[in-house]
């Protein structure tokens, strides 16, 4: 038998078909995997300016209660730390200072046994502020998320 079709002529070869779909999927891959990496530089390069610049958080409690106790976050030598306190009297005001951000931050006042009514403030040097009011017996103001 002979490589001849049956008029008589000799069957040309086939080109070779490249195939697209290897290239598709490879660029389909890259191109995500190079948007990310651009993201994740963007991001860290924010992050490494939030942890050097300076903060000045300040907490304030008013309100008629003779009886509380106030706990909230600080940071001593670079380490976050908890105060707690009673003050005798209110008003009361407080502030310190850390380098970097603060995430979920928590202040908190209880009011004692006597009731009364307290209402907290935390306001941080970037322009957030957090306020929570409470009345009662052991009843609780919180202030997060600074």
């Amino acid at each position: 038998m002979s490589d001849q079709d049956p008029g008589g002529s000799p069957e040309a070869p086939r080109p070779r078909r490249r195939r697209l779909w290897p290239w598709v999927l490879l660029l389909a891959v890259l191109v995500p995997a190079g948007a990310a990496a651009v993201a994740v530089e963007v991001v860290a390069g924010e992050l490494a300016g939030e942890v050097t610049r300076p903060l000045r958080i300040t907490y304030e409690v008013t309100g008629t209660a003779e009886d509380v106790t106030i706990t909230y976050p600080t940071w001593q030598n670079g380490y976050l730390s908890t105060a707690r306190l009673t003050p005798r009297t209110l008003p009361w005001a407080g502030e310190t200072r850390t380098r970097g951000f603060m995430n979920g931050g928590s202040f908190v006042v209880t009011i004692g046994a006597s009731g009364g009514s307290v209402a907290c403030a935390v306001t941080v040097d970037d322009g957030t502020v957090r306020t929570a009011t409470a009345s009662g017996t052991f009843a609780t103001a919180t202030c997060d998320g600074f």
